[in-house]
């Protein structure tokens, strides 16, 4: 059988020369779209493996994702269902087990279960006063680009110096975390993705002591809300609320700041558009969550010409769904929110509005404050993160006049007409304001680094903002 090569001269991933499809490493990495474009050419939905010796059922078409994330009652989410974990076929040490091992949130949970833990968890959410978060968010930014604007070199890298800590700040200001706490959280939280040991053990601690705080002491928070909902959740399943916001918020976050950052300052960004339509083009042809959402067939299912075996799990491609050429053909007939990166149906994103409004916020507050900064690679070449969990790029340098280089002013100047500005009512701190020699931050901080005497990133950030 003669194999058609790809460009490198190698038959294209998924040949059976070489079994299924890997959605990981170097290679995936380094040209996901190719590795969509050929499964599409197998169908619907083809056979992956996620992680080494775990096969999946990948769906990239964007029809047969929505029909099964609007479908709970034939496609369901407890990973509990699952044939081959049930049969001991998946290595202990899978990278997959954490990312679809099931867990007791409305992430995997279903029916009348998933609905009593969603309704607590949306109406925790819509509580936040959108104003307010939006200062959140402008006042993290603003202390993260403090830390590194006055560098001689007017050199920076985005994604460890600011789009990595900038949610963890925003959530840890959210559920009321005092300060030790709160660099406990970020430490747990980063050392979780990654891969650091014990790191879900301290995130499980600083979360299970901020249950109890908020016991002795409640809060205008989202921790406190959720605690005393009229659901009744008990307090191991407000830490699972709380860890399940924590990891399904500061990944995708991170990802759509970093790439829509780099978007915007790259050579081909139409000068004059707004930061909202680089968000948007980020959430179409990047999504920040790539392939998730496992779902397990209640029966065998018919998918084109495959067949979908009862209790196999199914991911969707949110990736591949929203660049489907069939879709992209009439896709300026859609409306803007019509693209999948917040999923669909019962289990879509409950903070897609508090998510895109932190990611306008953090992109428009960079671009306000460092008003010539600029990618030192264009964007084409920056290097993406080669695991199949999330579309995230691995490192964005830039360059920018610092600030102590810059004439004394009373205002910053806007990037654009069109991008907004920070409302009036908003609190402003100077860029030397706060400990000068604080160190910038770089991701997985250890729980020995966040209890030294200057305190960790979320420790070092509250004292800022009161001017210590």
């Amino acid at each position: 059988m003669q194999h058609q090569l790809n460009s490198h001269g190698t038959p294209p991933p998924g040949c059976p020369a070489h079994g299924n499809t890997q959605l990981f490493g170097p290679e995936f990495g380094s040209d996901p779209e190719q590795h969509y474009a050929h499964l599409r050419s197998l169908g619907p939905s083809a056979p992956v493996d996620i992680a080494p010796g775990v096969q999946v059922e990948l769906v990239t078409s964007y029809d047969a994702a929505l029909h099964i994330l609007q479908n709970p009652a034939s496609f369901v989410r407890d990973s509990r269902r699952w044939n081959a974990l049930n049969q001991g076929q998946i290595p202990e040490d899978s990278p997959a087990l954490p990312m679809m091992g099931y867990r007791p949130n409305a992430l995997f949970s279903d029916g009348a279960a998933h609905a009593r833990l969603r309704q607590a968890v949306t109406d925790s959410l819509a509580s936040i006063d959108e104003l307010q978060l939006v200062r959140q968010t402008q006042q993290s930014a603003e202390y993260l680009i403090s830390q590194f604007s006055s560098d001689i070199r007017g050199h920076a890298e985005l994604m460890a110096d600011y789009a990595q800590p900038l949610p963890l700040l925003v959530f840890s200001d959210l559920f009321g975390c005092p300060p030790e706490l709160g660099d406990r959280v970020i430490a747990g939280i980063s050392g979780i993705f990654e891969g650091t040991p014990g790191a879900d053990l301290v995130l499980g601690g600083a979360l299970g002591e901020l249950i109890a705080l908020k016991h002795r002491r409640p809060g205008d928070d989202v921790t406190t809300r959720l605690m005393q909902h009229s659901a009744g959740l008990t307090d191991e399943e407000v830490l699972h609320q709380l860890v399940t916001l924590l990891s399904g918020g500061t990944a995708p976050l991170t990802a759509a700041i970093g790439t829509s950052s780099a978007l915007y300052l790259s050579e081909d960004w139409q000068t004059g558009l707004p930061v909202e339509d680089a968000v948007v083009q980020t959430l179409w042809n990047y999504a920040p969550i790539a392939n998730y959402a496992a779902h397990y067939p209640t029966q065998d299912v018919e998918l084109g010409e495959r067949i979908l075996r009862a209790n196999d799990p199914v991911l969707i491609s949110f990736a591949a769904a929203n660049t489907d050429p069939k879709l992209t053909e009439h896709r300026e007939q859609l409306s803007a929110k019509a693209h999948l990166a917040f999923g669909a149906g019962p289990h879509s994103c409950p903070a897609k509005d508090p998510a895109f409004m932190i990611a306008v916020t953090a992109v428009e507050a960079l671009l306000n404050q460092l008003p010539d900064a600029e990618t030192r690679v264009p964007f084409k070449d920056l290097a993406w993160v080669p695991a199949p969990w999330s579309r995230s790029l691995v490192n964005i340098p830039i360059r920018f006049t610092p600030r102590s280089a810059l004439p004394p002013t009373d205002g910053r100047p806007a990037p654009s007409q069109d991008s907004r500005t920070a409302p009036a009512s908003a609190p402003q701190h100077s860029a030397t304001q706060g400990p000068s020699a604080a160190p910038a931050y770089r991701p997985a901080p250890s729980h020995a680094a966040a209890s030294k005497s200057k305190g960790g990133l979320f420790s070092r950030f509250v004292a800022w903002t009161r001017g210590e």
